[in-house]
């Protein structure tokens, strides 16, 4: 593949973003590392890994944690901390990935190669998809996107200066219902490969 390239890619419940990054995951033959993140950490940690899924994108729990040392005591952020390690060690080893999530668009801010993008779908198209893919009804998919979203935003924004969604952000901000999950794809992967080229080029 030449250079280095790491896609970061940051979505909207509902949006199809993660099966976005399956594709361009088997378009550039890169490894994704999404929520199965913890996997490798506990693998290589020795950790339990049910314990550390438990924490996983989550905040500090209000009165709960405390600083020592400088050091957070609170579950979600040493688990927040090792995956942003995590992502971090793979990126200074001159490794080519794709994330979801992890706040990786600000951890790997300045890495040469970094392409963003944030992927989000309008309400009905985004609905229809949590219903079919989580098996859920229109009631319950409607307090999930309400409440995956508001988590999402609450993490990114906990860890990041710039706010979860805003364009400045990202490479590119895409909405996946204008042409479906395959063409959004499609022009994700066009807009990697001019990236890359200019990147090889410098």
């Amino acid at each position: 593949m030449g250079k280095q390239v790491i896609i970061a890619i940051s979505r909207e419940y509902g949006s199809g973003g993660h099966h976005i990054a399956e594709l361009l995951a088997q378009r550039f033959e890169l490894p994704l590392y999404d929520h199965k993140l913890l996997d490798h950490i506990a693998e290589e940690k020795g950790m339990d890994l049910s314990k550390l899924k438990k924490y996983d994108e989550g905040l500090r729990k209000p009165f709960m944690h405390r600083q020592v040392r400088g050091m957070s005591n609170s579950p979600e952020e040493i688990v927040a901390e090792m995956q942003f390690e995590f992502i971090r060690g793979k990126a200074d080893a001159g490794e080519s990935f794709i994330v979801v999530g992890r706040n990786a668009e600000t951890v790997l801010k300045g890495c040469e190669g970094l392409v963003t993008f944030f992927v989000l779908g309008n309400r009905e198209e985004k609905l229809a998809r949590i219903m079919e893919v989580r098996q859920m009804s229109e009631d319950v998919a409607k307090i999930a996107l309400l409440r995956h979203d508001r988590e999402r935003k609450a993490y990114h924004n906990h860890y990041s200066k710039m706010k979860w969604g805003d364009s400045r952000n990202y490479s590119m901000c895409i909405n996946s219902s204008v042409l479906g999950l395959e063409a959004t794809a499609d022009i994700m992967e066009q807009f990697v490969r001019e990236k890359m080229k200019e990147h090889q080029a410098q």
